[in-house]
């Protein structure tokens, strides 16, 4: 675990990113000497594109390209 003060946490960001993605490692960021953030790694599954959220699974039951008829347009559009 590192310990930095805002000030080192400022100048220091890029290279405490690195260290944060790539060994894992757990930064505290601290002000007039009490933590006030943590910094960690987002976990890769997190970030994946590919998974997708359960509220959002099902179909489109319609052609979302398809242009809206005169009915479907709300008046002050008409």
């Amino acid at each position: 675990m590192i310990t930095l003060n805002v000030h080192e946490a400022k100048t220091q960001l890029s290279a405490l990113l690195v260290q944060v993605e790539d060994q894992g490692e757990v930064v505290w960021i601290c002000r007039n000497g009490k933590p006030v953030a943590q910094l960690t790694a987002i976990p890769k599954r997190a970030v994946d594109p590919l998974v997708q959220h359960p509220e959002l699974a099902g179909r489109i039951l319609y052609d979302p390209v398809e242009p809206a008829t005169e009915e479907e347009w709300p008046e002050e559009f008409r």
